[in-house]
């Protein structure tokens, strides 16, 4: 595959990554574990970073990420996050609150480590800024960990553009990453060009919006036991849902006209928007991830990017990316 350099001064990577939260937890439903070993042997293969959190499956998925690694002779590079803490709501029940300190960053990059069996970990993100702790100072724990040799790059995740001129005054900021795709552009505005400005590379998440930019995302899976989009993301809910679909159905038919499929025709999109853009789709079935490795080999006209951003106007689309309790942690 096309290789992007993460950074100013960072590595060649894969031009598309993997995201692997979906393999763990149930924001998306349940997976085959054979199936996500699978498909995480053919992501390396393809040089493809792996994307995971300590979050993810509360560290089942870097334990599912370890047990792939352990058998992987080759190159990885591999990304995760910390900041996340999980709390007792109830009895039953468990929330979780966000964690800056310098010397929780430590404790975490200890346990991530321990779960993924490595000794050192390629880029590690702050996955949201810690309001009570200036980032700074979370970021200079990081910087501290660097110059140790546990962690060969530093990242950021759904931060401002001021929050990552702070950051990067204090240790070079290899790569932030934040949602977008062809349904949320907010990125644009502030954020793309603040990285733009010190050489950073961008990482959209979900650039398949959640998989309804796919053309196969339908209301029946949103209601299969285990996967919880709607309850988190008021795009999915009811008239919201059924609105986005109709905008989304007008990707497919540009799609089928280029002889593609929509979910490649939208990351060939986010890949003419830059050569510091890097989208990590998240897949739990090979059949995708082949799909989507496919991508990279599309070459899009000016004329094919107006008419992609023409049917899906972002002011279109209806619902918040987050309920208000998550939308809380992300800073703009």
């Amino acid at each position: 595959m096309k290789k992007k350099r993460l950074g100013k001064e960072g590595p060649m990577v894969a031009a598309i990554g993997l995201g692997c939260m979906g393999m763990s937890g149930d924001r998306y439903g349940r997976a085959d574990e054979a199936e996500c070993k699978a498909v995480l042997f053919k992501a390396l293969e393809n040089e493809m970073m792996l994307d995971t959190a300590d979050l993810y499956g509360w560290g089942h998925n870097e334990e599912l990420i370890g047990k792939a690694l352990k058998e992987w002779s080759g190159e990885a590079f591999i990304a995760t996050k910390f900041g996340f803490v999980r709390k007792p709501a109830s009895d039953k029940t468990y929330t979780s609150i966000i964690d800056g300190r310098p010397e929780y960053a430590r404790q975490a990059l200890e346990a991530s480590l321990k779960r993924l069996k490595l000794d050192s970990v390629d880029l590690y993100y702050l996955h949201r800024v810690d309001k009570n702790v200036p980032i700074e100072e979370s970021v200079g724990a990081m910087s501290e960990m660097v110059k140790e040799g546990k962690v060969r790059y530093i990242g950021l995740s759904e931060v401002s553009p001021k929050s990552i001129e702070k950051a990067h005054s204090v240790h070079p900021i290899s790569a932030v990453q934040t949602e977008y795709s062809l349904w949320d552009r907010d990125v644009e505005a502030g954020i793309i060009p603040a990285c733009q400005k010190f050489g950073i590379a961008f990482v959209p998440y979900c650039p398949l919006g959640r998989g309804i930019l796919t053309g196969t995302l339908k209301k029946e899976i949103l209601n299969q036991e285990g996967d919880r989009r709607k309850e988190v993301v008021p795009r999915f809910e009811g008239e919201n849902f059924t609105h986005n679909l109709k905008l989304t159905a007008k990707v497919a038919a540009i799609a089928a006209k280029k002889g593609v499929t929509p979910a490649q025709l939208s990351l060939a999109w986010l890949l003419s928007k830059g050569d510091d853009i890097i989208p990590i789709p998240g897949t739990k079935q090979l059949k995708y991830l082949l799909e989507n490795i496919k991508a990279a080999e599309i070459k899009l006209s000016e004329e094919d990017i107006r008419e992609i951003e023409s049917v899906i106007p972002p002011e279109e689309v209806k619902g918040e990316r987050y309920i208000p309790e998550i939308m809380k942690s992300v800073e703009k």
